[in-house]
């Protein structure tokens, strides 16, 4: 069975607070995931938003996953990831790739789960992508508003 999966980051300043949501589909199941962090970037959002969904995956799957993310969908297919940990985290321009530290977790991942990346336009009407920044902004909110808690 292939596993869809839909995730997105949000970022009020950048960096400031931050939110990701991810949305994971596989026949009938559906489980909805999202976090946050005080003081963060778009990117790292992103990027932990497909790295908290693959991570829920509880063994080895065929994956899908739909991101508005050219830093993520272009980072893993034109393989600049996997050319920056082979360079110790150096870019071909000499400065060193930002996020590394989640680069590698994803490297792992990707190890693990046969994953075809999909990039869609943010913010378009795609439902299950509206639903992931429904995610990440009400996360980023709770940091902006200096509370991580849902009012329960």
């Amino acid at each position: 069975m292939t596993v869809e999966i839909f995730t997105d980051g949000a970022c009020s300043g950048n960096p400031g607070p931050g939110g990701y949501g991810a949305l994971l589909r596989a026949g009938e199941y559906t489980k909805e995931i999202s976090g946050g962090e005080k003081m963060t970037t778009n990117n790292r959002m992103e990027l932990t938003g497909v790295i908290e969904a693959l991570s829920a995956l509880n063994r080895p799957c065929d994956v899908i996953l739909t991101t508005d993310s050219r830093y993520i969908v272009d980072g893993v297919t034109k393989g600049w990831a996997r050319s920056w940990k082979k360079n110790n985290w150096v870019k071909s321009d000499k400065k060193p790739a930002l996020n590394s530290d989640l680069w590698d977790r994803l490297l792992s991942l990707l190890d693990i789960h046969n994953v075809r990346f999909v990039w869609i336009k943010g913010h378009a009407g795609h439902p299950e992508n509206e639903r992931c920044d429904e995610l990440a902004v009400i996360q980023r909110d709770l940091y902006v508003k200096g509370n991580n808690r849902l009012p329960l």
